[in-house]
């Protein structure tokens, strides 16, 4: 049974997320500078005993993955649209 007095320990540490950070250099590479700042932080912070730390790291290296991620998306659905309008306007105009 354990104190509850006791300071909470943590036996592992937090996933680096760097696969996200990866995702960010993939998708939107101006915030895979942080996202790899971030998930390279996680295990020294977790070394030193910084446990909230190193679990505030990995969380931030996977939200800007998936940011990266999200602002790629909407990109292409943009790209999309235009496309679809500027084809539609080049059809609409043609004379055949």
């Amino acid at each position: 049974m354990t104190d509850p007095n006791q300071p909470y320990q943590q036996y592992a540490p937090p996933p680096s997320n760097v696969g996200w950070a990866v995702a960010a250099v993939l998708f939107f590479w101006s915030l895979a500078f942080s996202a790899f700042t971030h998930s390279s932080n996680v295990y020294p912070r977790w070394a030193m005993g910084d446990f909230q730390g190193a679990q505030y790291a990995s969380d931030r290296a996977k939200k800007l993955g998936q940011i990266a991620l999200w602002v790629w998306v909407a990109f292409f659905v943009v790209l999309i649209a235009f496309y679809v309008v500027f084809f539609a306007i080049l059809i609409n105009t043609s004379t055949w």
